[in-house]
């Protein structure tokens, strides 16, 4: 199976598109068959890419408004009109279900209109330098200015998602971004590109793109010229950017082994269905899945009962069509991993834990101990690992042990419980009573601790990449 870009040759670097020597196949992870041969970039490109995106980004910070936002509604139309094309490279690109490709498809059109939208918000206000004696005759006021220039690094996991969260906020911002898009899968991410360039509103190298290895991520977040850096990706990654970025501003999206809470009180029939829901969409390959699931004990054993039973009824197959929600990972050494922590976890399987074709069967895991990797990590698998627990305290406390801290929820129908995990829980994000998967992508979005860094949502990504300008007048 084969698909035909819609799109130029080559790379988006400069005003143009470059040609490169050497492509890399991208695969279908469902069967294994060749999809594309993708343009391979080499670090030279990258280093070009960065002075192309320097000589740019004074046109791009004297862009006015309109032209800004009008590039990102224009780019936001012409993917709605094809967006039935982008879904079906998406599975195939990534061996996402198409039922999470339809959402990832639909999530970034959001995340355009609304980085478009918040384009008129971008302002800043005037302040009463006259506190002070010295300051009486003085005008004040302070300005948002783009950072300069962006990289945006993205995960296989979203590709288009995660480049419009870069990329977006960067136009908006004002600012030239250069996207590095994961090896596995850069078609999407490439043809969200041409698109922005496509719309015509926006200076030359305002937007690239560079693939590559990790040499070609080393050029572009080492060059100290550049504004900030911007990852999606594991942890161990994120750090490693971070120490070779610095002192440049780096924003990270790192990993999580998301944590939901049951409390005694909860509608259980509703739990389970999250967990289900929430648990093994993507086919797990989600950094905010349901993957650590805390159950008072007074109704484990109802909990587990009902999670099994719904498991049961989770689709596993081809990627393509509507009913699947399990399909292969992204590839066999990503498969081998979660096999063997499953098997290294000393955990009770109660249901999955075996190949299912070229994918994991569903699998939930009971009374998986501390220590063991499939509840210490993010295991990016269709795995709920459950654990009982005496009492909240205890749950609380559970969930803060983790060195994440992205997204977690509880279910229960007390107001005090809630209010109480809102407060206690050491995460970015607290649900109540909906999977910790929830994400608006108009919200704040980002963790703490070695969950990462800085927020996405296009309003707080603008922040991000724009400082503040002090202007001060005594007028003559």
């Amino acid at each position: 199976m084969t698909f035909e870009p819609a799109w130029p040759s080559g790379l988006p670097v400069g005003g143009g598109w470059v040609e490169t020597e050497e492509t890399a196949e991208v695969v279908f992870p469902y069967d294994g068959t060749v999809v594309a041969r993708a343009p391979l970039g080499t670090p030279a490109l990258a280093a070009r890419a960065v002075e192309e995106a320097l000589a740019a980004a004074p046109a791009m910070a004297a862009l006015p408004s309109h032209a800004r936002r009008a590039a990102l509604l224009s780019a936001h139309d012409a993917l709605a009109a094809r967006r039935e094309e982008a879904e079906r490279l998406l599975v195939l690109e990534t061996g996402k279900p198409l039922a999470d490709c339809r959402v990832e498809v639909a999530r970034t059109l959001v995340t355009l209109a609304t980085a478009a939208e918040e384009v008129a918000r971008l302002h800043g206000e005037t302040v009463p330098l006259d506190l002070l004696p010295a300051g009486e005759g003085l005008v004040g006021f302070w300005t948002r200015r783009p950072i300069g220039v962006v990289v945006g690094i993205t995960g296989f996991n979203y590709p288009l998602l995660l480049a419009a969260h870069k990329v977006a906020p960067a136009i908006a911002a004002g600012c030239p971004v250069i996207v590095k898009p994961a090896p596995a899968t850069p078609l999407a991410t490439l043809w969200l590109v041409h698109l922005l360039r496509e719309a015509g509103a926006l200076p030359p190298a305002a937007v690239q793109l560079v693939t590559g290895d990790v040499e070609v991520g080393r050029t572009l977040v080492e060059d100290r010229r550049i504004g900030a850096v911007s990852f999606t990706g594991s942890a161990a990654a994120g750090h490693a950017i971070a120490r070779n970025a610095a002192p440049t501003k780096v924003l990270l999206e790192l990993g999580s082994n998301a944590a939901l809470v049951v409390a005694a009180d909860a509608d259980l029939d509703a739990a389970a269905d999250a967990v289900v829901r929430g648990g093994y969409y993507a086919s797990g390959q989600a950094c905010i899945s349901v993957q650590r699931v805390l159950v008072e004990e007074p109704v484990r054993d109802a909990f587990l009962a009902l999670l099994a039973e719904r498991v049961k009824d989770v689709e596993v197959g081809d990627p393509r069509l509507p009913r699947t929600r399990v399909a292969p990972l992204i590839d066999p050494a990503a498969t081998d991993r979660v096999l063997g922590w499953i098997a290294a976890s000393g955990a009770e399987v109660v249901t999955g834990g075996v190949r299912e074709g070229r994918s994991i069967a569903p699998t939930v895991l009971a009374d998986v101990p501390d220590g063991a990797a499939a509840w210490d990590e993010e295991i990016f698998g269709p795995v709920v690992c459950v654990r009982t627990v005496p009492d909240l305290d205890a749950a609380f406390a559970a969930v803060n042990r983790s060195r994440y801290g992205l997204h977690a929820a509880v279910f229960t129908r007390s107001l005090a419980t809630a209010f109480a995990a809102i407060e206690r829980i050491e995460a970015g994000g607290v649900v109540v009573n909906e999977v910790p998967g929830f994400r608006a992508d108009n919200m704040p979005y980002g963790g703490v601790k070695d969950s990462g860094v800085g927020r996405e949502g296009p309003r707080f990504a603008i922040e991000e990449l724009t400082v503040t300008r002090m202007a001060i007048i005594r007028p003559s």
